[in-house]
């Protein structure tokens, strides 16, 4: 049976707010990114304590790492060792969580160059020692298809498949659909969610449930302009992954992750900080209405 979580940063920028997010889903389960503007792999040892007591207190837990290991703001180009003392420092805080899921990506898309001169060997290298620390320690790594090489398309995914024994994935239902499809000629197409995930599903331990609409491409800006949507929405196809799913039988983690902001109640009579915490909330909400109506639709 699947578990529901979420992205909690996306609803308040502490702690104390995201748990109350979460509880106000019925969840049990935080996918942990940032803590007041850091990493949670970043944050001091002291607040890192701070961190685990109040989750403790309240009952909920951290069911993986959003980690920034090898992210789209890390060129292939940075010296490794940079990327060893982020590894280093989340093991023995998933340790101590009690978590088994680290989010990773593959570095940034090097836009100058083309998409077959892209230092994949050196990628592929950095990936299998990271794969290397993270199950020697009992912990499992997944992949997402975000802004980085193994998300230029579902071609560059099983390249790291194939060269990363072990590596397992995260599948993002919001990113193909913003992201240029690097696997076809010029002028490239926009990439096709449902397409990506049948060439992958079988290594997906894992998914992202977000949603969107491809608006333009912004020159310089690392992601295009998307208008993000509720779950079923917009060109993510959420609603034919999940039945997939479903039908069969994943167990795995849905971890909302909104990218909606300030959208969903009158600015005028809400404060900022509180329609990014009810929009959070409809969210996992309406994710929850249509796993219902999927369920019951299904054989």
């Amino acid at each position: 049976m699947y578990y529901l979580t979420g992205f909690a940063d996306e609803a308040a920028a502490d702690i104390d707010g995201q748990i109350r997010a979460t509880q106000a889903l019925g969840w049990e389960n935080i996918e942990s990114r940032n803590i007041d503007g850091q990493n949670v792999h970043n944050i001091s040892d002291d607040k890192f304590d701070r961190v685990c007591e109040k989750l403790d207190c309240a009952g909920v837990k951290v069911n993986c790492f959003g980690s920034e290991l090898a992210n789209w703001s890390k060129s292939i180009l940075d010296p490794f060792d940079e990327t060893l003392a982020e590894v280093k420092r989340a093991i023995p805080r998933m340790q101590t969580l009690g978590t088994k899921l680290i989010r990773v990506m593959s570095y940034a898309i090097m836009k100058d160059r083309a998409p077959d001169d892209q230092e994949e060997e050196e990628r592929f290298r950095r990936l299998r020692e990271m794969q290397k620390m993270f199950s020697d320690a009992g912990l499992v790594m997944v992949h997402e298809n975000c802004m980085n090489y193994g998300g230029m398309g579902w071609p560059f995914t099983l390249k790291l498949i194939d060269n990363v024994p072990g590596l397992k994935l995260v599948f993002d239902t919001g990113n193909p659909s913003c992201s240029e499809d690097r696997a076809k000629p010029s002028p490239r197409p926009r990439q096709s969610t449902w397409e990506f995930y049948e060439h992958v599903k079988e290594h997906v331990a894992y998914v992202h449930i977000k949603d969107s609409i491809f608006e333009e491409d912004v020159e310089g800006a690392v992601f295009p302009k998307a208008r993000f949507t509720f779950p079923g929405e917009g060109d993510g196809a959420v609603r034919r992954v999940l039945e997939d799913l479903l039908r069969g039988g994943y167990d795995g983690g849905l971890s909302i992750e909104p990218h909606m902001g300030v959208v969903f109640h009158d600015a005028s009579v809400q404060s900022k900080e509180e329609a990014r915490f009810d929009t959070y909330v409809e969210y996992g909400r309406r994710l929850g209405a249509l796993l219902d109506e999927i369920g019951r639709a299904t054989p």
